[in-house]
């Protein structure tokens, strides 16, 4: 599955696009829809029309332009371009944006119409570094004057245009408002809105436009994947060319999640931002070649299946473990350059089980697998009736988990290494402490 679509009609469902064919799926089954596709790598929107009747609009660059209305799939009468080349759409100040496959121009219909005949914006009159037109967005901003919606096209090139207004075909209601240069763009599905802002992805990091603007390519600490800029930059000069590069937001889970095909169609892995802290993980054996959110819950198409992320407590269905490894950063403790006897640790875990936690001492940026088990004591649970009200612990709830370990090493920076294995529970790693010696510098 290459692309997963949420209708957001009157009835709420999933569509998935696999090879040639368009599913419509619900929690056990996919039923084929559509046929005899070039291919699966769709660009939708969800769009109203004047006539009130919700669609999904979705086209890949060789099928023509496909409409849906809850119901039905359809191809819609539309002239002045090859519909056939269109393969990004976008919705801006109620008016549907094609771009045209291998070109610069951007074509667009009549306010609040579903088919029509179609005009064209070239954009190779504004561009400097010339390339293809890759994607359109729409970025909601404040300019100081109120809210309002600008359109933003990207090109192959890393440009990135920007215009204002309403109607296309009037200089007074339509003009650029800039040019700027950021880096390459990591595919056709490198745009997201994310709460007021859009999303790029390029080669340079996930970059908010309302700082990425501003700052253009001088300061690249304004990218979101700045403190990951390292495996940023190496993901993407290794797998930059790769189809299935993804942005997906969940506030639900409140994570922002960049999808990363290390592997086209086969092997990809995911950095995740927690959109409170700002700080990234991994994911690593989620095979996805795309994400969605639906019903606030998020998606993902594997090979021959749509997958739920996040539903449990458990992976596969409840068959394995959910395994984590998670490594603190180094901390010379307030005495750099100092050596340290490190004696034990006490990381402090809170969970409604009994995980399966693997711990050690890493010192001076070294890093290893060899981890000992750590032992808790038992959590007793409040026995109904006996125990004090809004004191006791009753079974099921979250209880900490604090006793020390032993866990020697010697070193002048040091930080927790941790693996943990758990089915069915939930674990968090909340803090940890240290006891330790201080030595001398040698």
């Amino acid at each position: 599955v290459e692309t997963v679509m949420a209708y957001n009609g009157a009835t709420q469902y999933l569509l998935g696009a696999a090879g040639s064919i368009i599913y419509k799926c619900d929690a056990t089954t996919a039923s084929a829809v559509v046929t005899s596709q070039q291919n699966a790598r769709f660009q939708y929107v969800n769009f109203t029309p004047a006539s009130g009747v919700p669609y999904i609009v979705a086209c890949n660059g060789q099928d023509g332009v496909w409409n849906y209305d809850g119901s039905n799939w359809s191809h819609p009468s539309i002239s002045g371009f090859s519909a056939s080349n269109a393969i990004h759409v976008n919705v801006f100040k109620q008016r549907l944006w094609f771009v045209e496959d291998n070109t610069l121009k951007a074509w667009y219909l009549n306010a609040q119409s579903i088919a029509g005949t179609a005009s064209a914006v070239d954009l190779s009159q504004f561009t400097r570094m010339g390339g293809e037109l890759v994607a359109m967005g729409t970025w909601t901003l404040d300019a100081g004057q109120g809210v309002d919606d600008y359109a933003v096209f990207v090109t192959s090139e890393g440009e990135v245009i920007v215009f204002q207004g309403t109607d296309p075909t009037s200089s007074s209601t339509w003009a650029m408002r800039g040019l700027w240069q950021l880096g390459s763009p990591l595919g056709r599905r490198c745009l997201k809105k994310f709460a007021g802002d859009l999303l790029i992805a390029t080669v340079d990091g996930v970059m908010p436009l309302s700082k990425a603007l501003i700052s253009s390519r001088v300061t690249p600490g304004v990218a979101l994947t700045d403190k990951i800029q390292g495996a940023m930059s190496n993901s993407a000069q290794l797998y930059g060319a790769n189809f299935g590069w993804d942005l997906a937001f969940c506030p639900k889970n409140s994570m922002l999640l960049l999808n990363v095909p290390v592997q086209e169609g086969t092997a990809q892995q995911q950095y995740a931002m927690n959109t409170i802290t700002g700080s990234w993980g991994q994911f690593e054996e989620i095979f996805a070649n795309c994400w969605e959110v639906f019903n606030d819950d998020l998606y993902f198409g594997g090979n021959g299946y749509i997958g739920q992320f996040w539903s449990s407590f458990s992976d596969n269905d409840g068959v394995d473990n959910i395994q984590s490894e998670a490594l603190q950063a180094f901390n010379y403790f307030g005495k750099r350059g100092r050596l340290k006897h490190f004696k034990e640790a006490r990381p402090i875990f809170s969970s409604n089980g009994s995980p399966a936690v693997l711990a050690k001492i890493e010192v001076d940026y070294q890093t290893s697998n060899t981890s000992g088990t750590l032992t808790f004591a038992p959590t007793s649970y409040a026995a109904w009736d006996v125990a004090v009200w809004d004191a006791g612990v009753w079974g099921g709830d979250m209880s900490i988990l604090k006793n020390w370990q032993t866990m020697g090493a010697i070193g002048t920076a040091a930080a927790a290494h941790v693996f943990t294995a758990s089915m069915g529970i939930e674990v968090h790693w909340q803090a940890t402490d240290y006891l330790y010696e201080i030595g001398g510098v040698i």
